[in-house]
């Protein structure tokens, strides 16, 4: 993974979360926070939070009394995340780093992380830190995206990119969000770090735009992505978004525009 993978600053956050997040965050996050609320926790700490998608989702569901500490690593998703959400006093917002985490054993009932496990250098270490920060019997619940094969517009805007730059592929997308899917990796992992339950479930769900460009916009300009095709070629941008949503168009027609995604949740139990 590249240290560029984990950038998401300058105009990322806002495209990021006015394009990419109702296009493929949206539903998977009321699904994270309704499994996070059916535990009841007086506890949760949300690592990798982004803009706030779960956030947003989970605030209104958790019981007046609970403690909800929502952390990211990048300060401008941070930002991002606390401008969007509501008046809440119940939230308690934090940078930190996933891989250490600055609070004590065993503070909370429910760790959650939506699609934030792919961008930790350390996947072990992040896992380690899960457990420590659960009481016994707490849950960490996260999520993956699968293989970017069953991901079709981030496939889609991959094959464009790669056109453009075939002797040296940004390949963002099929190396770090839809590069970590194995499974029986993933179980083992959560194993070696203490977890004694694991689930996994499936969840496949079809991604809709009003038009072609938008998911170009989503992936070529609000997410690190972008950071690849500008460290190729400074004036590349707009060309390979406007080539990504001609590319879209062709594959899935003209108007609103439908792909199908697809990622696992995750049910660690301590």
């Amino acid at each position: 993974m590249s240290d560029k993978d984990k950038v998401f600053s300058g105009s990322i956050p806002d495209i990021y979360d006015d394009y990419l997040v109702p296009l493929i965050f949206e539903s998977y996050a009321k699904d994270m926070a309704q499994r996070v609320a059916r535990v009841g926790p007086n506890a949760v700490l949300e690592t990798a939070a982004g803009s706030g998608v779960v956030t947003r989702a989970l605030a209104p569901l958790l019981k007046d009394e609970a403690r909800y500490v929502v952390t990211d690593l990048n300060p401008p998703m941070l930002d991002r995340a606390a401008k969007q959400q509501p008046d809440d006093t119940q939230i308690e917002w934090q940078q930190a780093d996933a891989m250490s985490l600055p609070f004590d054993d065993e503070t909370f009932d429910i760790m959650c992380c939506q699609f934030g496990m792919m961008f930790l250098p350390d996947k072990a270490a992040g896992y380690t830190e899960a457990f420590r920060m659960l009481r016994e019997g707490g849950q960490f619940i996260f999520n993956v995206w699968d293989k970017i094969e069953n991901n079709e517009f981030a496939q889609n805007v991959t094959a464009t990119a790669t056109r453009f730059f075939p002797d040296d592929p940004p390949i963002f997308l099929e190396r770090t969000p839809h590069g970590y899917h194995d499974i029986a990796s993933i179980k083992s992992e959560l194993q070696s770090a203490g977890f004694s339950g694991v689930e996994v479930h499936t969840i496949t769900e079809q991604s809709h735009a009003e038009n072609a460009r938008i998911p170009a916009i989503a992936y070529c300009q609000g997410t690190p992505l972008r950071n690849e095709l500008l460290d190729r070629d400074a004036s590349c941008l707009d060309k390979i978004t406007n080539a990504a949503a001609v590319d879209i168009e062709q594959v899935f027609g003209s108007g609103a525009v439908t792909g199908k995604i697809q990622g696992f949740v995750i049910v660690a139990s301590k």
